[in-house]
């Protein structure tokens, strides 16, 4: 009986951390960039003195990481919006002082004039982040270069030029702020072949349809769960009525 009951409160608990998942994946549907994560159940055998206890089996979630499928890209005409083409990324500086990786383009000037993510995250560039001079419009150029115009100017001064990088997407996590980094903790190359669109923003990778569906059957799972224990239980309490009757 105690079998059922560890694969069905362990079941109960993980479909509850991957229904989380899917709750995330939904609310960041509209975030420009946003990598879907993606979750994976597998059952582990109870590990204790000596050979364990294979016959109790809890079930256990991993995180093969997140989808990398491209968005949409969609037209802004926006002068601060970028969508990165193919694989590459644009650096980010992290709260935390270390390099990050976004596909979020849509970029803002701070007070004190550094090119900032929505987010907050400071742009980085060639040489560190990337400030703006007040009331100067910007282009950005395929490569990443940014120019500032000063009034009705025909020519622009470069200040700068995105930090473009194409790590091979099995070597980056997803960290807790949101942010791709490498995953032995070192920061990727610059990508000098790297290309982004200006004025526009890649869409979120998020299927609504998929998550909606799997949130659905999730429900219907966690449910199922929850019958098994009540049918252990109900077994547990009819054993020990005929054997206090014995």
């Amino acid at each position: 009986m105690d079998r059922m009951i560890f694969t069905a409160m362990t079941g109960a608990s993980q479909l509850m951390r991957r229904q989380e998942t899917l709750t995330n994946n939904l609310a960041n549907v509209s975030t420009p960039g946003f990598r879907a994560d993606l979750d994976a159940l597998r059952s582990v055998p109870l590990q204790g003195a000596g050979t364990g206890l294979a016959t109790r089996v809890f079930v256990a979630a991993s995180t093969p990481g997140s989808n990398f499928e491209a968005g949409t890209v969609q037209s802004t005409g926006r002068d601060l919006d970028v969508a990165v083409e193919g694989d590459s990324f644009i650096v980010v500086e992290g709260g935390d002082g270390t390099e990050g990786y976004t596909r979020n383009g849509g970029f803002e000037v701070g007070g004190d004039g550094t090119l900032r993510t929505r987010s907050g995250h400071p742009v980085v560039g060639d040489g560190g982040p990337i400030t703006i001079p007040e009331n100067a419009r910007i282009a950005i150029g395929k490569d990443g270069t940014i120019s500032s115009f000063i009034g009705n100017a025909a020519a622009g001064n470069v200040v700068g030029r995105l930090k473009l990088v194409t790590p091979p997407s099995a070597e980056l996590v997803k960290s807790a702020d949101g942010l791709f980094r490498m995953r032995d903790g070192t920061p990727a190359v610059a990508d000098p072949a790297a290309r982004v669109v200006s004025g526009a923003l890649e869409s979120s990778n998020v299927n609504v349809v998929e998550a909606m569906v799997g949130m659905i059957s999730l429900a219907r799972q966690y449910e199922m769960n929850m019958k098994l224990l009540s049918t252990a239980d109900s077994g547990a309490r009819d054993a020990n009525k005929l054997l206090s009757t014995n």
